[in-house]
């Protein structure tokens, strides 16, 4: 049996992401907050607790406020923000700082059960809606140089790697990408660093950002392309 929270300052939300659960993952139990202080004083006290689900717009938390004060206070325990901001930015800004998952509160039932079961499964849930935009406006203005130099370290990357980069934007776990391209998770690792070294970048999110608004399959289906 899996033990949720839901932390959001909406009782009919709270309502409703309970029927989800109830009808999708019907042995799990769902416990509620109403606050940040109340969400870490549950946290506190139920030491089986497998994932919270975390509203961006609590009354004593102010935007990724709230993550970060349950990943000091319980560095293990998976968060995945429960949102109806659906901004590219605040979506990498969180799994920066450690959460597992990102779901837009306007994701469909079926969708976000299949979102709650995947983050139960151990992995990363991104909105690919969301992952496939670009971003509104970057946090700093990039030099002028920086979108040709990021295309150009694409280019070196191999078609497995793009592969890897790929499924890395639509949120997979190392597990999943090892499944889908019929390899071992160790030979995942070994491409992601390999990525991670060419497109000069520290970690999955800065990748992603890196390959900023480009169409990856499409630049590999142009590798393959017959010539003329």
């Amino acid at each position: 049996m899996h033990t949720l929270m839901v932390a959001d300052d909406h009782p009919l939300f709270r309502e409703a992401i309970g029927a989800v659960i109830a009808a999708g993952l019907p042995d799990s139990r769902l416990l509620e907050a109403e606050s940040l202080a109340h969400a870490l004083q549950r946290a506190g006290e139920h030491a089986d607790l497998d994932l919270v689900l975390l509203d961006l717009g609590l009354p004593d938390a102010s935007g990724l406020e709230g993550l970060r004060a349950l990943r000091e206070a319980y560095p293990a325990l998976p968060v995945a923000i429960l949102s109806a901001d659906q901004e590219r930015r605040t979506v990498l800004e969180a799994i920066d700082l450690g959460a597992v998952g990102y779901i837009p509160k306007s994701t469909p039932r079926h969708e976000l059960q299949a979102a709650l079961t995947r983050l139960l499964e151990g992995q990363l849930y991104l909105p690919a809606d969301v992952m496939r935009c670009a971003p509104a406006a970057p946090a700093r203005p990039p030099a002028d140089e920086e979108g040709p130099r990021n295309a150009q370290r694409l280019a070196e990357l191999t078609d497995k790697q793009l592969e890897v980069l790929i499924r890395l934007s639509r949120g997979a776990s190392n597990k999943v990408i090892a499944r889908e391209l019929d390899i071992a998770e160790t030979t995942v690792k070994t491409h992601v660093s390999a990525i991670l070294r060419k497109l000069h970048v520290s970690g999955r999110v800065q990748a992603i950002l890196a390959a900023g608004a480009l169409d990856l399959e499409a630049l590999l289906a142009e590798r393959h392309a017959p010539s003329h």
